[in-house]
């Protein structure tokens, strides 16, 4: 093998590594943001979990976070605008990227 197939299958195996954390970092950012409305809502405990984790395949709808959205703000009614789920979600981003780094 050459330096430049190295190099391709080097590249290849860290875009590969990027889109699996990107992809674990947006689910573990779902579930947060789950547990944060069932906070809004009320819900603690077995419920709480239970319906973060109803939250995450909300997201494998279409491409983005605007599934995930839809489904809060539907779900959370005027307990918070759109835009207050959007900017929940940004905040979440971090936690969860820094959640997944200290687990490896």
């Amino acid at each position: 093998m050459t330096t430049f197939d190295d190099r391709e299958s080097a590249f290849e195996n860290k875009f590969a590594h990027d889109a699996e954390m990107q992809f674990r970092a947006e689910a573990r950012r779902n579930k947060l943001a789950g547990l944060w409305a069932a906070e809004l809502l009320g819900k603690s405990g077995d419920a709480a979990a239970e319906y973060a984790l109803s939250v995450v395949p909300a997201d494998l709808e279409e491409a983005g976070s605007e599934d995930v959205v839809r489904k809060l703000a539907a779900d959370l009614g005027d307990k918070a605008s759109v835009d207050v789920i959007r900017a929940k979600l940004a905040e979440l981003l971090p936690v969860a990227k820094a959640q997944l780094m200290s687990e490896i």
